[in-house]
C-alpha cells in the first residue's frame, strides 16, 4: 500500500476550539470557560441527533442551535449582533502553532481536509487562517446530508480526491473521529494533546471538576470501540515521519 494522501480533520486537529473562550468571556464576564466547553459539546451532540433523526441541518445551524442551548443553560441573552460575532468566532479559530509547519512538510502527498463544518464556514476558516495554500481539497460532509462518523462522510475522500481508503491517512484528535475513519478502512493517526496520565493526575487532584475538565474527559481520550488508531503521535510535526511508516 502506497499513501497517496493526509486527509484531516478541522476542528481540534488543526484548529483550536478553545480559541473562542476570549470572545465569549469578552461578551460574557467570567462565563468563558463554561460557555466554551458546553457549546462545542453540544455541537456535537446536535450533529448526531440530527444523522440519527434523518433531520439534517449544516453546521452553521447546528453551531447556532447549540450556542442557543449553552446560553440558556445559565439564563442568559444575546442580542442579534452580538451573538453573530461569538458564532463568527469558529471562523476564525487559531490555527495548533505546529498546523502550517506540518502542513508544509507534507507537500510530497496530497492534502486535504474532512470535517463537519458547512462549506462557508470551512472556506472562510482556511482562508482567514492561511492554511488554504497548503491544501488540495476542503471537504464538507455538507454534500451527504449527514455528519461523521457516518461512514458516507468518509466516502467523500473517495469521490473527491479518487483515492482508495488505504491510501489514505486520516488524522483526528477526536476519538469519535478517529473510530469512525478506522472502521471505514482508512490508515489513522491519533494526535493526542491530553494523555491519559495527564487527565488521571487532574482529576485525582481533590480540587472541584470545572468545565475543562470535564471536556477533556469526555472528547480528549481514545474511545472504546474497538476501533483504535494505528498510530499515536502528541504533536502534528511527528507526523512527516510517522506517515511513510504506516505504508506496508
Amino acid at each position: 500500500m502506497t499513501v497517496k494522501a493526509v486527509v484531516f480533520d478541522a476542528y481540534g486537529t488543526l484548529y483550536d476550539v478553545q480559541s473562542v473562550a476570549g470572545v465569549i468571556d469578552t461578551a460574557f464576564p467570567g462565563h468563558g470557560e463554561y460557555i466554551t466547553q458546553l457549546w462545542r459539546l453540544k455541537q456535537l451532540e446536535y450533529t448526531w441527533l440530527r444523522s440519527l433523526m434523518g433531520r439534517y441541518q449544516d453546521f452553521l445551524a447546528v453551531t447556532r442551535d447549540s450556542l442557543s442551548y449553552t446560553l440558556g443553560t445559565i439564563g442568559l441573552n444575546a442580542d442579534a449582533a452580538l451573538f453573530d460575532r461569538i458564532v463568527e468566532a469558529y471562523n476564525t479559530l487559531s490555527p495548533y502553532p505546529e498546523a502550517a509547519e506540518a502542513l508544509g512538510r507534507l507537500s510530497q502527498y496530497r492534502r486535504a481536509i474532512l470535517s463537519n463544518g458547512s462549506p462557508g464556514m470551512l472556506d472562510a476558516l482556511v482562508r482567514n487562517s492561511g492554511l488554504d495554500r497548503y491544501l488540495e481539497a476542503v471537504i464538507s460532509i455538507d454534500a451527504k446530508k449527514t455528519y461523521k462518523p457516518d461512514p458516507q462522510t468518509y466516502e467523500l475522500v473517495q469521490e473527491q480526491l479518487g483515492v482508495t481508503p488505504d491510501e489514505v491517512v486520516f488524522v483526528s484528535s477526536n476519538g469519535f473521529d478517529i473510530a469512525g475513519a478506522k472502521s471505514f478502512g482508512f490508515k489513522v493517526a491519533r494526535i493526542e494533546r491530553v494523555t491519559p496520565a495527564a487527565l488521571n493526575a487532574e482529576l485525582a487532584g481533590g480540587n472541584p471538576i470545572g468545565p475543562g475538565t470535564m471536556y477533556r474527559a469526555q472528547r480528549s481520550l481514545a474511545e472504546t470501540l474497538g476501533y483504535s488508531p494505528d498510530a499515536v503521535v502528541r504533536s502534528l510535526l511527528a507526523l512527516p515521519e510517522l506517515v511513510p511508516t504506516l505504508a506496508a
